[in-house]
């Protein structure tokens, strides 16, 4: 640890701050101006970088700098493309389905990239003019570096001219504080929008292309770069251009920090600050987000006046409900006998079942209490080590281990929820997001005890469930109990003042409920059910592994929550099930899996805007009201005669 060496992680973290801070300025602009959480912008990074090296390989190594920026413009071109074509659609659907369908552009961007470019990475030539490197006290520097110094600085300030000397620069400053307002004084919203959009795609492949000469192009790209742009927009302030480029600053400093210290002996212990690299960004969101919620640079969000569909409030299942249910229960206790000719048909069951109880608890938490979560893996993984651990290293029976294990992820929920609580929104998302991926990262290193990234293997269930029929019929019965569980809460006093709070914080307060109580017992009863979820799922694998807490895990459980829908009971339990049924049956039988499940989400959320269950629950109740009036009508028609 020399001083020369701190001068040149200091300048690389310079560097990579400016890639990091083209990518979160055009993020931080989309959703100060649209208001949706884009999933695909790391995509736009990936394909930034991809037509970069065609471009180049097109026009040689002295077309490298127009490559760069024609790429970085036919992004921009597809970005306004997809916001005309797709999202100018769903503007007036709830936020979280706005996600949903980026999410599934994700999948189809990320097979398009993998149709033309192919699974091997792509390692670009280095820029003309600026191949060598400068010698700083003694130790040699990369040019290019040098250059990516200066563009991050230049970026900002061609922003700022952008935004404050311009007409529609002062629109879009507008619109980041009332968008509403902005329609209202006549200004053509829907253009504006889709500038906006074009202006994000363009910088987030603009941050793509200048990393050409200094990573490889990979198809991981995609969801590694919106985590580490969604920390910038955070820390920074959701809108704020200066805020994304101080954070970006802020977290690649502290990284290159990280690798200048090393390993380093602290009273007789090793730490290896090199390892905090891998979730360091995520500990700082989570420090500004409790210390300032709404960012360095930023302010808090003015409420939008679009709140959707009105909340119908929970009524209990009538008896032909509760017939459905019970046949449906027979069917599915039958199933393995029914299916004896095909084995893989029970673990697919098996599969169903744990997705089913994992996207039951986190609607628990965003559709009654109104909270959402993106790290809701967290305690889907802590309740899956927890049972491998107790199993292996105590020697705990599995039966015990099942009941104990939701316990150990009810006391992450427990610890985790106090923070949470206090924060709404998006803002709450992201610091949930955040300490699922601390918890991830500490599973992931720390091979001693969680076997790193190598997993846990030889985790069993007793020897009376060595058949699968039994083990199902087992996780039949536990999940059933624990939807069921989660039901009965809601129709609890409980779960009325739950509800109470989510619909309005001010008047629940004044008739005495404590909201942020109810809200912190919810996280627990939630992480519990999918603690719950997840010792199921590692006794049925036989073995455990850190990908049961990544991000990806988490994703999927919002994707299972939307696509059934929100505002209902069943939402959770018909997303769970088609979207795991698809997953299967889609990578089964295609190569491009991804994109055929990310078409079809998206035609279900072009045609189900409330979800499946939602949509069905509509088409029900407008037939029943039909049927009444024709009765009425009839009624009316016999009295005149």
């Amino acid at each position: 640890m020399s001083l020369s060496s701190l001068l040149l992680q200091f300048l690389t973290g310079l560097s990579s701050a400016s890639s990091l801070f083209l990518v979160g300025a055009g993020l931080s602009l989309i959703f100060g101006v649209t208001r949706i959480v884009n999933f695909a912008h790391g995509s736009f990074f990936m394909v930034g970088i991809y037509l970069a090296y065609t471009l180049v390989e097109k026009l040689g190594t002295l077309g490298f700098w127009p490559a760069v920026l024609i790429a970085a413009l036919a992004v921009g071109v597809i970005g306004a493309l997809i916001e005309m074509a797709l999202l100018r659609r769903i503007y007036k659907s709830p936020e979280l389905f706005q996600l949903l369908a980026t999410f599934a552009l994700v999948l189809v961007i990320k097979d398009a990239v993998l149709y033309f470019w192919g699974p091997d990475e792509l390692l670009g030539p280095r820029a003309p003019g600026l191949s060598g490197s400068v010698e700083i006290l003694g130790r040699q520097f990369p040019t290019y570096d040098l250059f990516l110094i200066v563009v991050g600085p230049v970026v900002l300030g061609l922003m700022w001219l952008l935004l404050t000397r311009t007409r529609w620069g002062t629109l879009v400053r507008a619109a980041t504080q009332d968008r509403e307002m902005v329609s209202a004084l006549g200004v053509n919203q829907a253009w504006l929008f889709t500038a906006v959009f074009a202006l994000g795609a363009t910088l987030a492949a603009l941050g793509g292309a200048l990393q050409l000469p200094r990573e490889p192009a990979t198809l991981a790209m995609d969801l590694n770069t919106i985590g580490a742009a969604f920390v910038v927009v955070v820390v920074g302030g959701m809108g704020s251009i200066p805020g994304a480029y101080v954070a970006a600053l802020l977290l690649s400093e502290i990284k290159a920090v990280c690798i200048w210290l090393g390993v380093v002996d602290i009273f007789g212990y090793s730490v290896s600050f090199s390892k905090l690299t891998l979730v360091v960004d995520f500990i700082v969101m989570a420090i500004v987000l409790v210390w300032r919620p709404w960012g360095l640079l930023g302010r808090p969000q003015a409420p939008s006046r679009y709140v959707g569909m009105q909340e119908e409030p929970l009524r209990r299942a009538s008896k032909g409900y509760l017939w459905l249910v019970a046949a449906l229960g027979v069917v599915l206790m039958a199933m393995p006998l029914l299916t004896a000719d095909s084995p893989y048909t029970t673990v697919l069951m098996i599969d169903l079942l744990i997705a089913a109880l994992f996207a039951a608890s986190l609607h628990f938490i965003m559709g009654p209490a109104g909270m959402h979560s993106f790290g809701h893996a967290a305690y889907f993984g802590l309740g899956a080590y927890g049972a491998a651990l107790l199993v292996r290293a105590s020697g705990m029976p599995m039966e015990l281990a099942l009941i104990v294990a939701p316990l150990v992820a009810a006391v992450g929920a427990f610890v985790y929820g106090w923070f949470a609580v206090r924060l709404s929104g998006v803002y709450l998302a992201m610091l949930t997001l955040a300490f699922a991926q601390i918890t991830w990262a500490v599973v992931y290193q720390w091979d001693s005890f969680t076997g790193g990234s190598n997993g846990l293997t030889g985790v069993w269930p007793s020897e009376w469930l060595s058949d699968k029929r039994t083990y199902y019929w087992l996780t039949l019965v536990l999940v059933a109990a624990g939807i069921l569980m989660l039901r009965r809460v809601l129709f609890s006093p409980f779960g009325y003042a739950l509800r109470a709070g989510r619909d309005s914080v001010l008047r629940a307060d004044a008739i005495g409920i404590d909201v942020k109580r109810m809200q912190w017992t919810a996280f627990v009863v939630a992480g519990a059910a999918a603690g719950l979820a997840g010792s199921l799922y590692a006794f049925s694998k036989g073995s455990i592994s850190p990908e049961s807490l990544s991000v990806d895990k988490s994703v999927d459980g919002l994707v299972m929550v939307l696509l059934g829908g929100i505002q209902t009971l069943a939402g959770p339990v018909v997303g769970a099930v088609t979207f795991s049924w698809l997953h299967d049956t889609v990578a089964r039988n295609t190569d491009y899996w991804r994109a055929t499940l990310g078409a079809i989400i998206l035609l279900l959320v072009l045609l189900f805007p409330q979800g499946i269950a939602g949509f069905a629950k509509q088409l029900s109740e407008r037939l029943l009201r039909g049927r009444r009036r024709q009765e009425v009508d009839v009624g009316l028609k016999e009295k005149r005669t």
